[in-house]
């Protein structure tokens, strides 16, 4: 009787052994507490607590998070009404300020970028926020990390995802941009024409330096004219026979003037 007796209590006492036991992954940490009181990290790996509750463990993930923040309808600083969203990941770097220091890591760190999402907004105006994303991604992100530095948390990187624009201030943009492109149209147009016009003032020159290279250009322009297949052959005379032709017709019309 002695010996069941005393064989059930080494096997009770195993077990409760063995019910200390614990594993932690590589990419976790436990935070113990003996009898409420912080005694320190344990794992990865196997590791054993004082069972009967005398200590407890709270597991954090050392991996990094995503925190989705939702969308959020906002007034930028020159009054102009968007909705902005944006994702933030952040990895806990000091386990036990994450579990003494906050109650809800993860709650308090998306309340932070909600928040500070909605100010930063504020304080620039819509043509900064379209233009200039990833600089005021790098601010938001200063400030969150700021924020959550003394949870043990280290903000890798915030990004705004998306900026959607009220239908008005869309088509309005659109109308500037639309006027942007004809503005840069019509400008290379003017460029195109005023260097054309500089060549054909240095042909110009050239020509009047030479007239005979003024009738080789006819020829070449009859020639090619000639190489279409079509049905009109056009003949370029050249200005001196029209001069002439002008002069002599003068003289014969005066002639019968004078007799008369």
């Amino acid at each position: 009787m002695f010996v069941e007796t005393a064989l059930v209590v080494l096997l009770t006492l195993a077990g409760i052994l063995l019910s200390g036991l614990r594993i932690a992954n590589e990419y976790e940490r436990a935070v113990v507490f003996t009898l409420g009181r912080l005694t320190g990290l344990k794992g990865p790996g196997l590791y054993w607590l004082i069972p009967l509750g005398i200590e407890q463990q709270r597991k954090v993930d050392l991996r990094t998070n995503t925190v989705d923040v939702e969308r959020q309808e906002t007034i930028t600083k020159d009054s102009v009404t968007i909705k902005v969203n944006a994702v933030v990941w952040f990895k806990i770097m000091d386990p036990i300020k994450s579990v003494v220091e906050v109650a809800n890591y993860y709650a308090a760190t998306y309340q932070v970028a909600l928040t500070s999402l909605r100010n930063i907004i504020g304080q620039h105006d819509l043509d900064e926020i379209l233009k200039e994303r990833d600089k005021i991604s790098a601010i938001l992100q200063g400030i969150v990390d700021k924020a959550t530095d003394p949870w043990g948390i280290k903000v890798e990187m915030v990004e705004m995802k998306d900026v959607e624009l009220p239908e008005g201030m869309q088509r309005a943009m659109a109308q500037e941009a639309q006027a942007v492109r004809e503005r840069r149209a019509r400008l290379v147009k003017a460029e195109a024409e005023f260097e054309a016009s500089k060549k054909l003032g240095e042909a110009t020159a050239v020509l009047a330096a030479n007239p005979m290279s003024l009738e080789l250009r006819r020829m070449q322009m009859i020639t090619e004219v000639g190489a279409e297949q079509n049905t009109t052959t056009i003949i370029m005379m050249p200005s001196e026979f029209v001069t002439a032709a002008r002069a002599l017709a003068s003289r014969f019309t005066e002639k019968p003037a004078e007799e008369a």
